[in-house]
């Protein structure tokens, strides 16, 4: 199968890229525009691979778009913008790339009628719970842009499906964590500002809730779906670890060698959703469960930060621009 991955150079999409050269036969162009978040380091252990092609371009660009779809079977689409806070002063740009990107993929699957449109969202769709866990049919409750933005290219997928029988599946995961995640996010964020010597900042009180899944169980679900999902359906994919924002500092700061001394209590940010959950029988039925241990996983995160400051002190995670000086000394709690 020919693989079309949009987004392959970022945190999950790279992890999904190396998850299908190392399992299957498959062949994967990535189409990534290496927008700040991304970067092609996070292919080089398969970069020589001639099972991967790599090319530059904005899922934005019709026609490069297109002609890409015309020699593929199937589309992973991961490109989006993501980060929460940054959303709030960008909310217009995340809805031309969240939403009229994905319309401009499900035009192009339309056109070709290639045999399958994976879709990767989140859980932030679903909103707030302060009880119970989301299924798939649960009602989409976003509170902020970025969540907005990301329900909207849910239902335009969905959409495709039920007025032209489009093959679509959306998958919606929790907070992923693991190797190469950029330093906007707050496992990254926290571990580089540590192992640097400097402050942390958590959020209110720290009772936020949250559920983290390591990015290569994730690469392993979405890939599921692709292979075994059915057509207009959701799949929810969680792992097993629930913890506050309190808790998730406290593993942090002892992977770190670090303690309390070191954490700054700052204002909560707008419409910082006390606590996500969701189920994920669904995709349970079709092989998945997530087999990373919480606390294992984030040592060998956190060894991978300390083993690669290139990666994290290097220009390209400087964004010079009002936006992100705006948030430096900010901490987010969303994947």
């Amino acid at each position: 199968m020919r693989l079309l991955v949009t987004g392959g150079a970022g945190f999950i999409g790279s992890h999904y890229v190396h998850h299908v050269l190392s399992t299957t036969d498959d062949h994967v162009t990535v189409l990534d525009a290496l927008t700040y978040a991304d970067s092609l380091e996070n292919l080089r252990p398969v970069l020589q691979s001639d099972r991967l092609e790599f090319v530059e371009g904005d899922i934005l660009d019709r026609d490069l778009v297109d002609g890409l779809v015309t020699t593929h079977d199937a589309v992973v689409h991961f490109a989006a913008e993501s980060h929460v806070d940054r959303s709030f002063l960008a909310g217009g740009h995340f809805l031309t790339v969240n939403v009229l990107g994905t319309q401009l993929l499900l035009d192009a699957v339309r056109r070709h009628r290639l045999n399958k449109f994976v879709h990767v969202s989140t859980d932030e769709v679903y909103g707030p719970l302060p009880e119970g866990s989301a299924a798939e049919d649960a009602p989409l409750r976003p509170t902020v842009p970025y969540a907005a933005s990301k329900a909207a290219s849910d239902l335009v997928a969905l959409s495709a499906y039920a007025t032209h029988r489009l093959p679509v599946c959306v998958t919606r995961s929790s907070n992923n964590y693991g190797p190469h995640q950029h330093p906007e996010k707050v496992i990254p964020r926290f571990v580089t500002r540590l192992l640097q010597g400097e402050r942390v900042g958590l959020h209110g009180c720290g009772e936020h809730v949250r559920n983290w899944l390591h990015v290569s169980d994730n690469a392993a679900g979405i890939d599921l779906v692709l292979r075994h999902g059915t057509p207009g359906e959701i799949y929810n994919l969680g792992g097993g670890t629930d913890l506050t924002g309190r808790q998730l500092t406290e593993h942090i700061l002892r992977a770190c060698g670090a303690g309390w001394d070191r954490v700054d209590f700052i204002p909560d940010r707008p419409s910082n959703d006390l606590r996500y959950a969701m189920t994920w029988t669904k995709a349970t039925r079709l092989g998945y469960q997530p087999r990373r241990v919480f606390e294992e996983a984030l040592l060998e995160t956190v060894d991978w930060y300390r083993a690669h400051p290139d990666r994290w002190t290097s220009p390209h995670h400087e964004v010079d621009s009002p936006l992100a000086r705006a948030l430096t000394s900010r901490s987010a709690l969303s994947a």
